[in-house]
């Protein structure tokens, strides 16, 4: 019998808010985090909007010092950990340090450093770089801080896969515990892309919703208006811990994780195959690594990107794979209220499924006024619904073909 895995602890930085609760209960209410960016100028740029941090105050965590010498990506994850071991009651004093891993995972990492020392460097020369520039901008580096903050002495690495990269985070984590290479991995990801360059280039890749004048309204998941993804920022990091050592230390649990599935479509490098077999496959694997039927499947939070393509790929890889089931149960983009995350995108969406689970309820998807006709599921337009979930999906797919399918349950609910 393999190692049961569960979740204890979780942390969050977002455009809705840099706590759990602050995140769940803007979902719940339909509050947007998407406004008009405010990082730099954007007069130039088609797309003028993003799901931006606000109020974020890592002082308290982190002291001036260190933080000249930490990219802002580096800061949300450090944050969001120390918000995550805080939840969890872990004592760091007595647990074995060296069975405790990281695994923080991003798409893009330090472009802000890269931007601003590159300008240093045509403007004033080599001489002028910082000596932190490399280890500000490598993406390993979230998990490398958080490692050495805490002394935690297991697996310790970046996942890099795009959209996808947290939720393959989380999976190389469960992963690790179920081989009983650690009792402990610190899983998730972070990302902090709202920058001239990132912006620039998603913009000429025409991915991105130029909706500038109603912001709030402009991630339209499934919505047949639909123009394009929303840049949004932050972290989520979740503990995840051997069911038998968090019962030992009597540990609250959110959720179990019960099973994953990762593919690639071998298609396109940056559209999705159109008729969602690497999407579908990822699911299939994941139930099948949980050992549970698509019937049981209670709910899904989707990849939604609020891109054409996208999500009626998506759309066509749920059907296929749940069957008439598909249409039973409730589906959300939580993206339509806090943008698209990129790399973090997959952690803050699991742990939305999560606090699923332990709520009962499950959030809307906004701004989905004129559902798309191929977009013909239950995806919880309006207000959010009070739901038992038992059994949830949460999909990841990145730019690259990559596909990740998280399966999570009640930890009561398996036996």
């Amino acid at each position: 019998m393999s190692t049961r895995v569960v979740v204890t602890g979780m942390g969050v930085v977002s455009p809705l808010g840099c706590t759990v609760d602050e995140l769940w209960n803007s979902l719940l209410e339909g509050k947007s985090g998407i406004s008009t960016l405010t990082r730099f100028d954007t007069s130039a740029y088609p797309a003028k909007i993003a799901g931006e941090v606000k109020d974020f105050d890592p002082s308290i965590i982190i002291d001036k010092k260190e933080r000249r010498r930490m990219d802002l990506s580096q800061q949300y994850a450090i944050v969001a950990s120390e918000l995550a071991i805080k939840d969890s009651g872990l004592d760091l004093e007595i647990i074995n340090l060296n069975r405790c891993g990281v695994v923080i995972g991003s798409g893009i990492g330090g472009i802000s450093t890269f931007e601003k020392q590159h300008s240093t460097l045509e403007n004033s020369g080599p001489n002028r770089i910082s000596p932190f520039f490399i280890p500000m901008m490598i993406i390993d580096m979230c998990a490398g801080m958080v490692s050495i903050r805490y002394g935690f002495r297991g697996p310790n690495y970046a996942t890099v896969s795009a959209c996808a990269s947290s939720a393959h985070a989380i999976s190389d984590s469960m992963y690790i515990i179920q081989r009983g290479a650690a009792d402990i991995m610190i899983a998730g990801g972070s990302e902090a892309t709202l920058t001239p360059t990132a912006l620039a280039g998603f913009c000429k890749a025409k991915a991105i919703s130029t909706r500038n004048d109603d912001p709030e309204h402009a991630s339209r998941p499934f919505d047949r208006d639909r123009d394009g993804f929303v840049m949004g920022e932050g972290s989520a990091i979740l503990i995840l811990e051997s069911y038998d050592h968090a019962k030992k230390r009597g540990a609250k649990i959110y959720g179990e994780i019960l099973g994953a599935g990762m593919t690639a479509d071998a298609y396109h490098m940056t559209a999705p195959a159109p008729d969602g077999h690497g999407a579908k496959r990822a699911m299939a694997l994941a139930l099948e690594d949980a050992k549970i039927n698509p019937e049981q499947v209670d709910y899904i939070n989707t990849h939604g990107t609020s891109t054409n393509l996208g999500d009626i790929s998506e759309t066509k890889a749920i059907k296929e794979i749940l069957s008439k089931h598909a249409y039973d149960i409730p589906c959300n983009s939580t993206k339509s209220m806090t943008g698209h995350l990129l790399g973090a995108a997959g952690a803050v969406e699991l742990l939305v499924a999560l606090k699923s689970i332990e709520q009962g309820k499950v959030h809307s998807t906004t701004n989905l006024d004129n559902p798309d006709d191929e977009c013909d599921l239950d995806y919880v337009r309006g207000e959010s619904r009070d739901c038992k979930v038992n059994y949830a999906l949460s999909n990841s797919f990145g730019f690259g073909g990559h596909n990740v399918s998280l399966v999570v349950g009640n930890v009561n609910g398996k036996s």
